[in-house]
């Protein structure tokens, strides 16, 4: 072990009232702890059917300044980024995760739309990435980092669109863990056992309300964020 790696843990002790390492029964305990994943408590407003999950996430989404639109499949997904950026005055050039669930949309058809995949830069105003899962309990999207979803497109863009087919729609943060969990020991998925490095949950744009207690969107982040359901399968 190395001295720093030493050092830190040696504090870490003493601020709990230990002298060395802890007991190997105890340890145990602990190891069984974090191999178990015992669930936390999951709301009960969140005992609900699909649909009822659809609503109560667009609800507490549009509680907390994000706004939703519905497609009935992804034909209609590339249309409706189109008006949304034509409502907000917005450009339509966009930034967009080379992600697979975005594949299934036909951008060609709609030729106003300017496509650079990749990660954003600074110039870049508005970004499109799909969501793995997103939690009803909350209203907050679950991101996952990859090379199909950069965690650069969650927040330097001012606009983040998020295109959410309504069955990845979830009813706590306990069933986006245990997907996770799920995906990693699949042999199939290619993740050897590993989780995502980066697991982000959002949960509206950003806003900040530290200066005279006056809410303030954008401040560390995307000041808009639009969420397309496609309610098709």
């Amino acid at each position: 072990m190395s001295n720093d790696r030493e050092t830190v843990l040696s504090s870490l002790r003493r601020s709990l009232g230990r002298d060395g390492p802890v007991d190997e029964d105890t340890a145990a305990k602990l190891r069984a702890r974090m191999v178990g994943h015992a669930r936390n408590t999951v709301p009960a407003r969140t005992a609900l059917d699909d649909e009822g999950l659809v609503e109560l996430f667009q609800t507490m989404a549009e509680k907390v300044h994000a706004t939703v639109s519905h497609v009935p499949d992804m034909s209609d997904v590339p249309d409706a980024i189109g008006e949304y950026l034509r409502g907000e005055n917005l450009p339509s050039e966009i930034v967009m995760a080379p992600d697979e669930t975005l594949d299934a949309a036909p951008w060609a058809d709609n030729a106003l739309l300017e496509i650079r995949r990749g990660v954003p830069v600074e110039s870049d105003q508005v970004s499109v990435t799909s969501a793995p899962a997103a939690v009803a309990e909350t209203g907050t999207l679950a991101m996952f980092s990859g090379p199909a979803h950069p965690s650069t497109l969650n927040f330097i863009p001012e606009t983040h669109v998020v295109v959410l087919p309504k069955g990845r729609v979830v009813k706590s943060y306990e069933d986006v863990w245990d997907a996770i969990r799920a995906q990693a020991a699949d042999p199939e998925s290619g993740r050897d056992g590993q989780l995502p490095r980066t697991v982000n949950f959002i949960t509206g744009p950003s806003r900040s309300g530290d200066i005279e207690q006056t809410l303030l969107l954008g401040a560390h982040g995307p000041r808009r964020l639009h969420i397309v359901i496609v309610d098709g399968e």
